[in-house]
């Protein structure tokens, strides 16, 4: 399915009945890596999987876009599909874009699951990220990703797309879109998430690492944190049987 958020196509796709459910994948990814955790979702509630304007079958944007733009986006989403108080579960970029959203005032969530989650800002120079940019986050995001059936043909396709060749060739508004993002930090609004929020986490994440993830859960008043041993920035999936349960949980009331 298709919706025009500003002047973006944007692609999405819904499935079940019940309460509303919103998934926002990572940078680099598309909504096929967050498809593992509806399985038993759609059975109780209405489930939104989205390809983020400039991933997946949405299009690119024209300009660099901000961490305000992708709250705007995901504000916008959910008003034209008249959305209400939906629950929000975010990987990585994903869930720095429901920070941003639910922080600022944007949207309103009943409840949000931020995993393995972007938003902090790295102890590392903006010339570094200008320099590594999307190439170095592709072959992280391409190494770390688990060899789960349900995602392998995803993962071919990454291979082909985020090889050194395809970072030459790769649109620089996503080059200059990161170059924005990994330097805004969302520490300060933080504390304006006034709904419970569950951080599930890798404790080998380099991405991200759990030091943020310990930071969120300080400052966020009501929030709960799932850590998961020896597992990297995809660790929903490498415990994606006992990742449904909590989901299951934390969604019963």
């Amino acid at each position: 399915m298709q919706i025009k958020i500003k002047n973006w196509n944007i692609n999405y796709e819904v499935e079940g009945e019940g309460e509303p459910i919103i998934f926002l994948h990572g940078w680099l990814t598309d909504l096929e890596t967050m498809r593992p955790l509806t399985t038993n979702l759609v059975k109780k509630f209405k489930v939104y999987l989205v390809d983020v304007v400039g991933f997946g079958k949405s299009d690119l944007p024209e300009e660099p876009l901000n961490s305000k733009d992708f709250a705007e986006f995901l504000q916008e989403f959910i008003e034209k599909l008249k959305i209400k108080n939906p629950i929000l579960v975010g990987h990585s970029n994903g869930g720095r874009i429901i920070i941003n959203a639910v922080g600022n005032k944007l949207v309103k969530a009943k409840k949000i699951v931020l995993i393995d989650s972007a938003g902090i800002k790295p102890k590392r120079s903006a010339t570094y990220y200008a320099k590594v940019g999307v190439y170095k986050a592709g072959k992280l995001f391409l190494n770390i990703l688990p060899n789960f059936e349900s995602i392998k043909k995803f993962k071919e396709k990454l291979r082909n797309n985020v090889g050194s060749s395809d970072y030459k060739a790769s649109p620089i508004v996503l080059k200059d879109t990161m170059k924005i993002i990994v330097n805004e930090d969302v520490k300060d609004i933080l504390p304006n998430i006034d709904v419970p929020t569950l951080l599930i986490w890798g404790t080998l994440d380099t991405a991200t690492p759990i030091s943020d993830a310990k930071i969120m859960e300080k400052l966020i008043p009501n929030c709960g944190l799932v850590e998961y041993p020896n597992s990297t920035h995809f660790s929903y999936l490498e415990n994606i049987d006992n990742c449904r349960k909590v989901l299951d949980v934390f969604f019963e009331n």
